[in-house]
Parts: structure tokens; C-alpha cells; sequence
């Protein structure tokens, strides 16, 4: 890849908790010179981890400050002329639009999503199959996020065909062709 003429941008791997967003989101990173992942989980306040560990889903008022600082790390980077990867749940349009202000030439217009430097990935996968991995990951102490939440997560997710969002189906794909797909949509940014 020739990751001298891609500078400053962002790509969002975005999605419920158990799609595969820090999986995916490091290996693309990995694949990019000069590229800085963000582990959107590393962004939540002790409250909110401690929330969602106790099966309390997070509050618009609880996940607008985790966001905005998402937006200024991913700003800061991609002012400094880095490639971000970032893993972040992204679950509404109000809480893309907090993250496409990164680019700070972006501003909202009907139809103009293309412009902006940051672009979203929204890993689907098979409900059970996440379910089956919130568990395990909980249950081995890896993450905060207690399985009962996840259908709060399914429920607040929504997606606007025009904001152009890739969507990659992660329930049986190679890991191989999803980064390729991702890469390709950073080529093009």
C-alpha cells in the first residue's frame, strides 16, 4: 500500500460490543504505516465501565463526554497528519456526527458524508455469536460489558443509508478479506 499519499484520516470500526471491533481495528491498524489504533473502551470513565458491569445501559449523558474525547484524540491526530483506526460502538447518527467533527472541515450538509475524513465501518455479525462472545470475554474477566446489555445496543443501533457507511458482514468472513475491504475505503479517503 502506498501509505505515503494517505495522510490525516480516520476510519471508525464501529458496531455492538462482541462484533469484532478491536480484533479487526488493530490489524488494520497493524497494516498502516505510520497509523495509531484507538481502543474506544480506553476512553470510558470508571462510572461507565462501572455502569455497564453492573447490566446499567449507558445514557446519552454518560457516552456524550466519552465520544467528544474520542473526537479530540482522533482531531489531534489527524491535524498532526496521522492515520487513526478506531474502535468505537458509534451506535446512532448523533454519536457519528460527534466523531466526523474530528475532521475540522466538516460540516454537516445532506448528501455530503463523502468529504469528510472520517469514515465508518459497521462490523454485522450473527446475534448469538456475539452474544456467545460478550459472555466468554466476561467471564474470563477480559471486558466490563455484561451480556445483558447487548440488546439495549442492538436496539440503539441505527444507520441512515446516506451516510455511506461500509458494511461487512463478520459472522463467517475472513479476517484477511475484511482488512482488505478496509484498507481499500482508506485508499480511497
Amino acid at each position: 500500500m502506498e501509505s505515503d499519499k494517505i495522510s490525516g484520516c480516520a476510519v471508525v470500526i464501529m458496531g455492538v460490543s462482541g462484533s469484532g471491533k478491536s480484533t479487526v481495528g488493530k490489524v488494520v491498524a497493524g497494516e498502516l504505516p505510520d497509523c495509531i489504533f484507538l481502543e474506544g473502551d480506553d476512553f470510558h470513565s470508571k462510572q461507565n465501565k462501572a455502569k455497564m458491569g453492573s447490566n446499567i445501559p449507558l445514557s446519552d449523558e454518560d457516552r456524550i463526554p466519552w465520544l467528544e474525547s474520542l473526537r479530540d484524540a482522533t482531531r489531534e491526530l489527524i491535524g498532526a497528519g496521522r492515520i487513526v483506526v478506531l474502535a468505537c460502538s458509534a451506535l446512532t447518527i448523533r454519536y457519528r456526527e460527534i466523531l466526523r467533527e474530528a475532521d475540522e472541515g466538516y460540516e454537516r450538509k445532506e448528501n455530503d458524508y463523502g468529504r469528510c475524513k472520517v469514515k465508518f465501518v459497521c462490523l454485522e455479525t450473527d446475534k448469538r455469536l456475539i452474544a456467545e462472545r460478550i459472555e466468554k470475554r466476561s467471564t474470563e474477566g477480559y471486558h466490563f460489558m455484561s451480556p445483558a446489555l447487548l440488546q439495549s445496543q442492538l436496539d440503539l443501533m441505527e444507520i441512515d443509508e446516506e451516510e455511506g457507511i461500509v458494511k461487512i458482514d463478520n459472522t463467517e468472513s475472513d479476517l484477511g478479506c475484511i482488512v482488505d475491504r478496509i484498507l481499500d475505503l482508506v485508499k480511497q479517503t
